[in-house]
């Protein structure tokens, strides 16, 4: 493996990368709202469900289809946004991925343009060479770790705690990166109910802080 392609990596899924990941939650925000989410527990239970379940799994998926193409692009796209729940979570999903590929059209000269974030993060690998195995583990850790940082301005989760969060999750973002790396779309399925109805809750929330 290159430094090169580890460094692109990091940089793409870097907090600093302007996806403006920070200004969603995924839902989190209702689900502290409903009591559902409420200390560090609840939320590497909330998060474990969508590595296992929800849309971190099946994010993964959608990523390795577009590396690898095991279907036609727009295909693969048009399947990640039928998987999205609900209107913000489709927004937040087609607005990073713009963010997303105007940054590296831009910066590394490559044509990218109207793909929901995974699918888009997908391509670029396959467009640069780039490592899927860890191009994966690495997305995953970024969406558990926003989520975590997140969920520090929401709750009463310390600093300490959401550490422990991400490491005790780490077993788990590699064990669905090698699960969803092989880019096939006919297993999939979505079963965190809660979270997409917290995602749901969140369009008519009277005080928030977050888009989604």
């Amino acid at each position: 493996m290159r430094t090169d392609d580890v460094l692109t990596l990091t940089q793409w899924l870097s907090p600093a990368f302007p996806v403006g990941a920070f200004a969603y939650s995924h839902g989190l925000e209702a689900a502290f709202e409903a009591g559902w989410v409420t200390d560090a527990e609840s939320l590497k239970a909330w998060i474990t469900d969508l590595l296992t379940l929800g849309s971190a799994n099946t994010d993964a998926h959608f990523m390795a289809a577009a590396a690898l193409h095991t279907r036609k692009l727009s295909e693969v796209d048009g399947i990640a946004r039928a998987f999205a729940p609900c209107r913000e979570r489709l927004s937040e999903a087609c607005a990073q991925g713009k963010a997303f590929c105007d940054t590296v059209s831009a910066v590394w000269s490559k044509e990218l343009d109207g793909l929901t974030y995974p699918v888009a993060l997908g391509h670029a690998v396959h467009e640069e060479g780039l490592p899927l195995d860890l191009a994966i583990t690495l997305y995953l850790q970024a969406f558990v770790t926003n989520l975590v940082a997140n969920a520090q301005r929401l709750g009463p989760i310390g600093q300490t705690e959401a550490q422990q969060v991400i490491r005790d999750l780490a077993p788990l973002i590699e064990e669905t990166a090698r699960e969803a790396a092989d880019g096939e779309l006919t297993h999939i399925a979505s079963n965190a109910f809660l979270s997409d109805i917290a995602a749901m809750k969140h369009e008519t929330q009277y005080s928030r802080m977050f888009r989604s």
